[in-house]
């Protein structure tokens, strides 16, 4: 049977509270079937033989005051196919569970550690989720997107996907109910490289546009002068470059 397979990290950041995805697979566009993300609820990647409701289900169980761990266990109580499945996920306190089901093709596996669950299937080995984990617990004093990058990029230097490469997504959530970064390389044959300039590009870019949008409660004060002025540019005369200039008109 085919799997979608997948090495991925959720996390959840002890200082802001933010939860986050970051994936990649040998597959066109996994940032569309495998990273799910509440805010103040927790992160789910759901992989090998995807069945997404196994996320939404668990982030509604975590949302009505259910565990990670937990919630992880009861979903997976009513899947048939779990043997099929790996699913990993991490609650808003950090608590983070992992299921890799045994007939997940090898390597398959997966590594807990504070705040964090790494997972993959169809690998070249364990060093891909070991290398994972260290990166990210290496790089504690980062932010969430750094320490997710970062991990994504470790497991794809020790091996990774044992096909090849495709895809790869980052999402990560704050206190809003929208995501502060949502980025995904869905065809390319360097997918977590891409991923990193993207990243690069959207810090300067994306971010600052994105913490001047309207949040709850509070009135839409519309961007700072110096953001919209930044992205009245063409992409590459913006910080980070990027992007193309205008077709010339004739």
């Amino acid at each position: 049977m085919p799997e979608l397979t997948t090495f991925s990290i959720v996390a959840r950041c002890p200082r802001t509270g933010d939860l986050g995805v970051a994936v990649a697979t040998a597959v066109p566009a996994v940032g569309g079937l495998c990273p799910f993300v509440a805010s103040g609820v927790g992160a789910v990647s759901t992989q090998s033989w995807v069945n997404p409701y196994l996320a939404i289900d668990a982030l509604a169980a975590m949302a009505g005051g259910a565990s990670g761990p937990d919630a992880l266990a009861a979903v997976l109580g009513d899947d048939a196919g779990r043997a099929l499945r790996q699913v990993g996920v991490v609650d808003a306190a950090g608590r983070a569970a992992s299921h890799t089901g045994a007939d997940c093709t090898p390597y398959a596996g997966h590594r807990l550690g504070d705040g964090m669950a790494v997972q993959g299937n169809m690998l070249t080995g364990p060093e891909t989720l070991d290398a994972m984990a260290r990166a990210f617990a290496d790089a504690a004093e980062a932010d969430l997107p750094e320490r997710l990058m970062r991990a994504l990029e470790a497991g794809d230097a020790a091996g990774g996907d044992k096909r090849g490469k495709q895809s790869a997504a980052l999402k990560i959530h704050g206190t809003e109910a929208y995501p502060s970064l949502d980025l995904r390389v869905d065809e390319h044959a360097a997918p977590v490289t891409e991923l990193r300039r993207v990243l690069e590009i959207a810090r300067h870019q994306l971010v600052p546009f994105v913490a001047g949008m309207p949040r709850r409660g509070q009135p839409a004060a519309g961007l700072p002068a110096d953001t919209a002025a930044m992205l009245l540019r063409p992409p590459p005369g913006r910080p980070g470059g990027g992007g193309s200039l205008p077709e010339p008109r004739a």
